[in-house]
């Protein structure tokens, strides 16, 4: 199993901890607003005297519910089409052993979220990387692409939407180009739907499960994780109008016998959050990138790509190597006494040697805290003895 490139450094952040040193966590995807009342009032009223276990598939008042909100957004499913999983973690790991048989292949344009490796590696399957530049905003690779990595064995494609770990966003146009791809080769087309509400764009992003033609191909992944910053309660949901395909999944929900009963309590009535909740998330997020851009900008060297949507940036620094430069972060450096923790570029590539000079930024802390933590990170490379310096022109 590789090991993630988001926790494990950790141990080097809690030495410097014990030595009095202040980390920015930056590292890592966990949102600082709060969890909605709703989901602790839900709970609270429940108050069971038995904590059982649940329908595999999800109880029935969370699954109906869901569906509601699916529909409010233009994705109607019928209740055999959606489970709920542990998490997006679990709906992501059903998805792939669901639509592929161990040695055989998933497409995954990369960067990616780093632990699609792990979750691959558990099902024996293979991922075939699709690489995106930097200089290009992790655009999504053409048709020609596609097609050159499609060989006997591939049987899916995964992405990402908005993408973690680039903030890229798949438009329509784009997702109309994959669904081609999809139907002539006739791959199944995983959709990590996660970050659905953190799109900056203001234009149309659909789901997999909206376009016509790939009622047999597409499957959706989601979760409350980030929506509701709900990391901890750990429920998610897969969904796909593919009933041969959600039969399979039930099969593997029911090996694991059940997701979390009190999280589901809590969530459903999560659900009923009103929209305010979520402009308000929306605006907070687009005012942390705005001055994560601005601030990584001054610094010379850097480049920060385009950031549409979710709430990473994946940006190449003027360093030698990104799982040294993270780790010396946290033993050699500080300033005024704190220091930044960051996700190494390396973990969220397949490719061998891509990622070295890049990092993941989780922009999940305050304004003030964001501003602190970028002075921490141009100090930092002012200092660091394996800068890379620019090339004279």
């Amino acid at each position: 199993m590789p090991s993630s490139p988001i926790r494990r450094l950790v141990p080097f952040a809690e030495q410097a901890k014990a030595r009095g040193i202040q980390i920015f966590h930056l590292n890592i995807g966990q949102p600082d607003v709060e969890s909605p009342a709703e989901f602790w009032a839900a709970i609270d009223r429940a108050r069971p005297k038995v904590l059982e276990y649940s329908h595999s598939a999800g109880t029935q008042g969370l699954r109906d519910r869901v569906r509601r909100y699916y529909a409010s957004i233009g994705i109607e499913l019928e209740p055999h089409e959606l489970i709920v999983t542990t998490a997006g973690s679990e709906a992501v790991l059903f998805a792939m052993m669901s639509c592929l048989n161990p040695g055989e292949q998933v497409l995954v344009p990369e960067p990616f979220y780093a632990n699609y490796l792990g979750f691959a590696t558990a099902c024996g399957v293979e991922v075939v990387p699709l690489t995106t530049r930097i200089e290009d905003d992790f655009a999504l690779p053409d048709a020609a692409d596609f097609a050159a990595k499609i060989g006997l064995r591939t049987k899916a494609i995964l992405i990402c939407n908005p993408s973690n770990p680039t903030g890229t966003i798949f438009d329509k146009g784009q997702l109309e180009e994959l669904r081609e791809i999809v139907l002539r080769h006739d791959l199944f087309l995983i959709s990590d739907e996660v970050y659905r509400e953190f799109n900056y764009t203001g234009s149309e992003m659909p789901s997999v499960l909206q376009l016509p033609g790939l009622e047999q191909h597409a499957v959706m992944c989601d979760s409350v994780s980030k929506r509701f910053s709900l990391c901890g309660a750990r429920i998610g949901f897969l969904a796909s109008h593919n009933g041969d395909l959600m039969q399979a999944a039930v099969k593997f929900a029911q090996a694991r016998l059940a997701p979390p009963m009190l999280e589901q309590i809590g969530v459903e009535g999560a659900m009923e959050t009103p929209p305010a909740y979520f402009e308000a998330m929306r605006d907070e997020y687009r005012a942390r990138r705005d001055l994560l851009v601005e601030l990584l900008g001054q610094m010379e060297g850097v480049t920060c790509p385009k950031i549409d949507g979710a709430f990473y940036a994946m940006v190449r620094l003027p360093i030698d190597d990104a799982d040294r430069f993270c780790q010396w972060l946290l033993e050699c450096f500080e300033h005024n006494g704190k220091t930044v923790m960051m996700a190494p570029g390396t973990g969220f590539y397949a490719t061998q040697g891509r990622g070295l000079d890049e990092v993941r930024i989780a922009y999940v802390l305050n304004r003030q805290a964001i501003g602190e933590a970028m002075e921490c990170l141009a100090h930092a490379l002012a200092v660091y003895p394996g800068r890379v310096l620019p090339v004279p022109a």
